[in-house]
């Protein structure tokens, strides 16, 4: 299984990459939002891991850009975020 992992925190990235890479899944990890975009748009995963709160673009930005792109990968958001409404939003656009 062939996982992207967007997040822009370094640690947090290399440790749920190393993690799921011991888990026996491929893992791609983009630290920023247009590069998660990109690779998301561009290669073929089985699901992602979305930060929201991301550089350059963010994770709700992704989401509904991928959704618009008839790109259905199943997301799940990684935030620490606790605003109703920016998790709300996520489901909205697609978020599983």
């Amino acid at each position: 299984m062939r996982l992207l992992i967007v997040e822009d925190e370094p640690n947090l990235g290399r440790q749920l990459k190393a993690t799921l890479e011991g888990a026996g899944y491929a893992v791609d990890l983009a630290t920023d939002g247009e590069d998660g975009h990109f690779l998301g748009s561009t290669e073929s995963y089985d699901a992602a891991v979305l930060d929201l709160g991301l550089p350059d673009r963010s994770g709700h930005d992704i989401l509904a850009a991928w959704r618009a792109e008839q790109n259905m990968i199943p997301v799940v958001i990684l935030s620490s975020r606790t605003d109703e409404a920016g998790i709300v939003r996520a489901l909205e656009l697609g978020a599983d």
